[in-house]
């Protein structure tokens, strides 16, 4: 099929669909820009919360398109969402830990 042929056979929702998945995999691919930069900045390997971020942005677009597919290898390639989710999690509790010392010491429900 010519890419012509292709393109003017997509649906609007097809395009909607698409682009989602266009800028997820662009926010995936960015976020090694992200890290590369900073690592530069810093001269020694830096992983910044940016990378995290980025890679669940992009990670929950590019699955989001893969179920709309449907296709099984990009859903199944997206099970790093996951980590990135833990990882922003731990992001969000120590910058909660950091603005308030106290709060994980005199809550141990927290811990």
């Amino acid at each position: 099929m010519k890419l012509a042929q292709w393109w003017n056979g997509m649906s609007s929702r097809d395009l909607i669909w698409l682009s989602i998945g266009l800028i997820g995999q662009s926010m995936f691919v960015m976020r090694w820009i992200i890290q590369w930069i900073a690592s530069e900045r810093a001269k020694r390997l830096v992983v910044p919360d940016l990378f995290w971020y980025a890679s669940l942005a992009g990670g929950l677009m590019v699955l989001a398109y893969g179920l709309y597919k449907p296709d099984p290898v990009l859903v199944l390639g997206q099970f790093g969402v996951f980590i990135y989710a833990r990882n922003v999690y731990y992001i969000w509790r120590q910058k909660e830990a950091e603005l308030d010392p106290g709060a994980r010491k005199s809550n141990p429900a927290a811990e």
